[in-house]
C-alpha cells in the first residue's frame, strides 16, 4: 500500500503546538474569539497559505479527532457541504467533497485523502490528522462544479490542561475560478472561527448523535 504521508508531516504538525512555525513571511491575518490566524503569500500561486492557532473549551482532544473524522455526522453540522463520502480506489479510500459557495459562484468540490495518527510523545498524547488532495480517474470533474486543485491541511490537538484541546491547524487549497476578494477574507477571517465555533458544538452533542444512531 502506497504511504501518502512522511513520518515527519505528523511530526512537523504536532511540533506547532509547541513552537508555531512563523518565520519566513508569516503575517497576523486576524485574532478573534481566542483564534490567531496566520497567513503566507504563496507567489507561484498568488494565494495565501494559513495557519491557525487556538481552543475548543469543554471537548477532549479525542472527542475532536473523532468528531473531524466521522463524515456522516459532519454532514448534520456543517451547513456547507452539500455531499461528502467516502470511495474506495485500489485499496486507498478517498474522500469526496462537494462545499457549498454563495449564489452566483459556482460550488466546489474536493477529491482528498486523509490519515490519522493518535501519538504519545514523552508522556503526551497527541491526535494529528492529515490530508491532501489526489488525482484519480475514479473520480471525474462535474459539471458545473469547480475542483479544488491542491488542497492539503494539518491538524494537531492535545489537551489544554483545563477540560478542552489546543489546535493547530494549518491549510491550503486553489479554488480556481475567479473569486471575489471578499469571499476569500470573509472565508479565512470569519468562516474558519466559525467552523471550530461549530466543531465545539458538534462535540458536545456527538454522544446524543452517536445513541440515537443506534436506535
Amino acid at each position: 500500500m502506497t504511504l501518502h504521508f512522511q513520518e515527519e508531516n505528523f511530526q512537523d504538525a504536532w511540533q506547532e503546538l509547541d513552537e508555531p512555525k512563523l518565520e519566513g513571511g508569516w503575517e497576523l491575518f486576524v485574532e478573534t474569539m481566542g483564534i490567531k490566524i496566520y497567513r503566507l503569500y504563496r507567489e507561484q500561486s498568488g494565494l495565501y497559505e494559513y495557519k491557525v492557532f487556538g481552543s475548543l473549551k469543554e471537548c477532549s482532544p479525542e472527542l475532536c479527532a473523532d468528531v473531524y473524522m466521522d463524515l456522516e455526522y459532519r454532514k448534520q453540522w456543517d451547513s456547507y457541504v452539500k455531499e461528502l463520502c467516502e470511495k474506495q480506489c485500489n485499496e486507498t479510500t478517498l474522500i469526496y467533497w462537494e462545499v457549498k459557495y454563495p449564489f452566483p459562484l459556482s460550488n466546489r468540490d474536493y477529491v482528498y485523502i486523509r490519515e490519522r495518527k493518535d501519538l504519545e510523545i514523552n508522556g503526551r498524547k497527541i491526535w494529528v490528522i492529515l490530508a491532501k488532495s489526489i488525482d484519480v480517474s475514479e473520480c471525474p470533474e462535474k459539471s458545473g462544479i469547480v475542483r479544488v486543485q491542491g488542497y492539503k491541511q494539518s491538524l494537531a490537538l492535545e489537551d489544554d490542561g483545563q477540560s478542552g484541546t489546543k489546535v493547530y491547524m494549518s491549510y491550503f487549497d486553489n479554488p480556481g475560478g475567479s473569486i471575489p476578494t471578499w469571499v476569500i477574507n470573509w472565508a479565512a477571517k470569519s468562516g474558519v472561527p466559525s467552523f471550530l465555533t461549530n466543531m465545539q458544538t458538534a462535540c458536545k452533542n456527538y454522544s446524543t448523535y452517536l445513541s440515537r444512531k443506534k436506535m
